[in-house]
């Protein structure tokens, strides 16, 4: 069991401003000199921009700073202050995220239908369901492929991308695209599932489940993974859960922690989800990267098993409260209110809050809160005694979302600043200028 670390008194936990610079973990005099290695904001095994500067002894890690602060697109600002209705706004919401494109409307359609009271039908809560869970398999395959990727495992990479087709095949049929589907819409969604797609779901999920114990054996069988992943990137319990960690991040440490258990929506009520742990693989979790490899295949196995259940039990009926959009429109322009929306997306809980003003066709308040804000902590205690070659995969196990995450605030001469539009491009063109020359 590894030893506590005190914190740095000079750093908060959870800073005040989002550009934080965070040092958790001290260095211990008289063991030999200790080396800056610096990380980021680009580097080749970084898939988005994060400053990580390390403190290493040796080959071993003893201190780390996190800067974030990178990357920012500004889609809250867009959506409450670019004169866009809640429609538009919907189709920005889903591109917060590529891979969990399913997972922020989800949560942002559920707020605003419980700011502006609109009931969903069943039939369509069932197919935001299936929906939901069959990005679940694609980005927990996704998420597979690039660890075994940062492990040097390339053919494991292979594999697992090239048997994710099949997943994304199955969202082009059902939604008309492999990403970014555009199916929900506030009161249900926009396409219904006809009686000929069901058979090639199902064939679809057969092939998943029979792939399976294929995919167990090559990741959590194979002696080289095991080697680099036992023990790797430790987050205890205890840990997990004074940093708030969410998603397969908490799970692979042993917390039972999942919001369609924990406050079910949707009709995940009906399929009586329960979280999974390395317990359910007859693991004692260690909280480290093997286990986290565990709970995301074994999810993959889950998701059948609902979207299974789904299909057998789909009610009859409406997909959508308001078949034409102008009566949509209407009524949102009317309503006021507040409302919360949340979703168990593939790398944990994400929220969404709205504010809306009758009268006004934007949100006067939208605010996200995706689960690598929660996961980012994590790092600090998994990073701690580990090897510098374990940096890798270590960063991509809680598997981060960078542009989902990041916040920015301008601070000059110890004051906030707001950038308009106009600024920010000239500061943009004039930096590009000066890097052309």
């Amino acid at each position: 069991m590894k030893e506590k670390r005190a914190q740095d008194p000079n750093d908060p936990v959870l800073p005040a401003v989002e550009e934080r610079e965070l040092v958790y973990g001290g260095l211990e005099a008289g063991l030999g000199e200790v080396f800056e290695v610096p990380i980021g904001p680009i580097h080749p095994a970084l898939k988005e921009p994060i400053r990580l500067t390390f403190k290493v002894r040796g080959e071993r890690i003893v201190g780390v700073q996190v800067r974030t602060g990178f990357a920012h697109r500004g889609i809250e600002f867009m959506g409450m202050r670019q004169g866009r209705n809640l429609i538009q706004i919907l189709y920005l919401s889903e591109r917060i995220c590529g891979i969990c494109s399913i997972s922020h409307p989800i949560a942002f359609t559920q707020a605003v239908e419980r700011a502006a009271g609109i009931e969903v039908p069943p039939r369509a809560q069932y197919i935001r369901v299936i929906i939901s869970e069959l990005e679940r398999i694609h980005s927990h395959l996704l998420w597979a492929g690039v660890a075994a990727h940062e492990l040097g495992f390339d053919t494991l990479l292979h594999l697992t991308w090239r048997v994710r087709e099949k997943v994304l095949d199955i969202l082009e049929e059902l939604t008309g695209n492999r990403i970014n589907y555009a199916i929900p819409i506030f009161g249900g969604v926009r396409r219904d599932i006809t009686p000929d797609q069901y058979p090639k779901v199902r064939e679809a999920l057969r092939y998943y489940r029979g792939l399976l114990n294929e995919l167990l054996d090559a990741f959590l069988r194979d002696p080289t993974v095991e080697a680099r992943t036992r023990g790797v990137g430790i987050l205890e319990p205890k840990e997990a859960e004074e940093l708030c960690a969410v998603g397969p991040t908490a799970r692979a440490s042993g917390l039972r922690k999942d919001v369609r258990q924990d406050r079910p929506y949707l009709a995940y009520p009906d399929f009586e989800v329960k979280a999974i742990t390395p317990e359910d693989y007859g693991l004692t979790p260690m909280g480290d990267v093997y286990d986290k490899i565990v709970v995301r295949l074994l999810e993959v196995g889950q998701s059948i098993e609902i979207i299974e259940k789904a299909l057998d039990n789909m009610p009859d009926g409406e997909i959508t409260s308001f078949p034409k959009i102008p009566a949509l429109l209407a009524h949102l322009k009317k309503a006021e209110g507040e409302g919360l929306g949340w979703h168990e997306a593939p790398r944990g809980e994400v929220i969404h809050y709205v504010r809306l003003v009758s009268g006004e066709e934007s949100p006067l308040v939208w605010k996200v809160k995706a689960p690598t804000y929660s996961n980012l902590m994590s790092w600090y205690p998994m990073f701690e005694d580990q090897e510098v070659a374990d940096i890798p995969i270590i960063a991509a196990c809680i598997d981060p979302c960078i542009c989902c995450m990041d916040r920015v605030y301008l601070v000059r001469d110890g004051k906030e600043e707001i950038l308009t539009k106009e600024e920010l491009l000239r500061l943009s063109w004039e930096k590009t200028r000066r890097m052309a020359r």
